[in-house]
């Protein structure tokens, strides 16, 4: 009868069996990334604007390059045509019961709208666009989110200018400063807490929320 081998000892015995490589040896796998190549990933924006590359677009321009790249998946005016993600409104629903998450609701940087686009959209032609496009089509967006003028024209030199509705939204992780005192060195790890007992079912508590239209619905 032959007995199974778990993952653990197929590693261990691996491990035993591979040759031992001195640190700094070198294996001939490979080459080193020459400039060119880090380049081509090395393309991320802080929310400063450090790191966004030369151009500019206009809202304008912006207009013309959504309608024909990104109209199609998130609508006309960034209300999302079907199951893709909406872009534009929503304002003031991130503390009801159901938040919508958008441009202008959610995004607490210019830059999140940026890099996202400029590494990923359009949809199956992800970086396509020029960087006077990727400007055009970011101010546009900030456009229908009522976030910059129809005037507007996004560029490194007024990146600034773009002031987020949600971007104070945001904070730190502070969690090793403010629930240290909950920590505890040796925490336990098996049948910490009582048994869970059923106290009531969902059909006999009301638990879904509702609006205001379904309340008066209900009144009736």
């Amino acid at each position: 009868m032959s007995r199974s081998v778990s993952a653990v000892a197929i590693v261990l015995m691996l491990t035993a069996s591979a040759p031992a490589f001195a640190q700094g040896t070198k294996l001939g796998i490979g080459h080193p990334a020459t400039p060119e190549q880090i380049a081509g990933w090395d393309i991320d924006v802080r929310p400063d604007g450090t790191g966004a590359p030369p151009g500019k677009g206009s809202v304008k321009q912006g207009e013309e390059i959504y309608m024909t790249q990104c109209a199609a998946c998130h609508g006309e005016f960034g209300e999302s045509a079907g199951r893709w993600p909406q872009l534009a409104q929503g304002k003031g629903t991130l503390a009801s019961n159901d938040p919508v998450k958008t441009v202008g609701s959610y995004f607490a940087h210019l830059a999140t709208l940026f890099d996202y686009t400029r590494r990923a959209m359009p949809f199956g032609s992800a970086q396509s666009l020029t960087n006077d496009e990727l400007y055009a089509v970011t101010a546009y967006v900030l456009h229908l989110n009522d976030i910059v003028d129809e005037t507007f024209v996004l560029s490194k030199e007024t990146w600034k200018q773009v002031k987020m509705p949600n971007a104070k939204g945001f904070f730190d992780d502070d969690r090793e400063v403010t629930e240290r005192a909950f920590w505890k060195a040796n925490p336990c790890m098996s049948n910490c807490s009582p048994p869970v007992q059923v106290t009531g079912r969902a059909r006999a508590i009301d638990v879904t929320p509702e609006d205001e239209k379904s309340a008066r619905r209900a009144g009736e």
